[in-house]
C-alpha cells in the first residue's frame, strides 16, 4: 500500500502513476478536488487501485486521521512518500511573515506530520519506508526561494536525525531522501510569484516521470541514505561542497534572470487555497516546458548502478561542473 501526498500535480501525479503501473494500491493525499478526481482515474487506468483522501498536510490532526483512513480501507502501510509543498518566488523582503509561516508549514511541517503518522503504522509491523521527496535546494539555497529552501533544509536535518533514530533502535522501518532538480512540473504557474517574469525552473530540465522512476526505486532500495537525480543536481551540490563562495557569486549573477521567463505573473495561486479546488482545473503532471524537458537522466542510471565506475564518472562530472563554475565567476 503506497500513500502519496501531494499527489495531485507534478511529480506527486507522476510517482502516482509510477506506482500504479506496478499494480500498487496508491492512496493519493491533496487539497484539489479536480486534481484528485483525476489522479485517481490515472491510476485505475494504469492498472493500480486508489483511494481519495483530501487533506492539507500542515493540519497534524487531518494527516493521523488520512493515515488511519488508509489502514481501515487496506491494512497497513507499507510505503509513505511526502511530497506536498507550496512556494514563494520574491525577496526575502517581499515575503510577509505568513507566507513564510505557510510555506514552512506545508513544506516542512507537512513532512513531519506526515512521517509521524506513517511511523505510528509502520513500526508495530517492523517494516515500512518513508521516502522524502528533497531538492539539490535541500543543500544549496538560491535567491528568491528563501522560504522554500529554508524549508528544504529543515527536511534534510529532520530526515537525518529520524534515520538515526531508526538504525539505533534496530527497526525495520527505512527513510531515505531523493533530491531533485528543475523539473517541468504545474508548480510554476501557480506559485505565489512576485517576480516581474513569470516563474521558471532553473535549466536543464527535466520531466516529472524521471522523479517519479527515482521515487519508485528508492522506496524498493531504502537502506540508501539518499538519491541524487539528474547531473545539475550531482553539480551544484558538489560545486557547493567545494567552491561554495563562488557558487554564491555565480547564482548571484545568474539565478533572478534564470528563474523568470518573458510575460507577466497571472496564473492561480495556489498557497493558501488549491488551484484545482471547486472553481479550478486539473492540472496534471506537467507544466509548460515540455518542449526543452528532458525524459531520461543518464546521471540517474549510474546512481542506481553505481559501482566504481558510476562513482567515479558521477564525481568527475561534478568536479568538472565546479571548476567550469569557477572560470565563470573569474571572468
Amino acid at each position: 500500500m503506497i500513500v502519496v501526498t501531494g499527489a495531485t500535480g507534478g511529480v506527486g501525479r507522476a510517482t502516482a502513476r509510477a506506482f500504479a503501473a506496478r499494480g500498487d494500491r496508491v492512496a493519493l493525499l491533496a487539497r484539489g478536488r479536480e486534481g484528485l478526481a483525476a489522479a485517481a482515474d490515472e491510476v485505475r487506468r494504469a492498472g493500480g487501485e486508489a483511494l481519495v483522501v483530501g487533506v492539507d498536510v500542515c493540519d497534524a490532526k487531518a494527516v493521523d486521521a488520512a493515515a488511519q483512513q488508509v489502514v481501515d480501507t487496506f491494512g497497513h502501510i507499507d510505503v509513505w512518500v511526502n511530497n506536498a509543498f507550496a512556494g514563494v518566488f520574491a525577496p526575502v523582503t517581499e515575503v510577509s511573515p505568513d507566507e513564510f509561516r505557510r510555506v514552512t508549514e506545508v513544506t516542512y511541517l507537512g513532512y513531519v506530520f506526515g512521517s509521524r503518522a506513517a511511523l505510528r503504522h509502520m513500526r508495530p509491523r517492523d517494516r515500512g519506508t518513508i521516502v522524502q521527496v528533497g531538492s539539490a535546494l535541500a543543500y544549496r539555497g538560491i535567491p528568491l526561494q528563501s522560504a522554500y529552501c529554508g524549508a528544504k533544509h529543515a527536511i534534510q536535518g529532520f530526515n537525518e536525525s529520524l534515520r538515526c533514530e531508526l538504525l539505533h533502535a534496530r527497526s525495520g522501518v527505512r527513510t531515505t531522501m531523493v533530491q531533485l532538480p528543475g523539473l517541468n512540473t504545474p508548480q510554476f504557474d501557480w506559485v505565489l510569484n512576485r517576480m516581474a517574469g513569470r516563474a521558471r525552473p532553473v535549466a536543464p530540465v527535466y520531466q516529472p516521470e524521471v522523479a517519479a522512476r527515482a521515487i519508485v526505486h528508492a522506496a524498493s532500495h531504502a537502506r540508501r541514505r539518499e538519491y541524487w537525480v539528474g547531473g545539475s543536481t550531482v553539480a551544484t551540490l558538489i560545486a557547493n561542497a567545494v567552491v561554495p563562495g563562488l557558487l554564491d557569486r555565480y547564482l548571484a549573477r545568474t539565478n533572478f534572470d534564470a528563474q523568470q521567463d518573458e510575460g507577466t505573473p497571472d496564473g492561480p495561486v495556489n498557497l493558501w487555497a488549491p488551484a484545482d479546488g471547486p472553481h479550478g482545473h486539473d492540472f496534471g503532471a506537467h507544466g509548460r516546458f515540455d518542449d526543452e524537458a528532458v525524459a531520461y537522466s543518464p546521471q540517474q542510471w549510474l546512481s542506481r548502478n553505481r559501482g566504481r565506475l558510476g562513482a567515479a564518472l558521477t564525481v568527475g562530472a561534478g568536479i568538472l561542473a565546479a571548476r567550469k563554475l569557477a572560470g565563470l565567476v573569474r571572468r
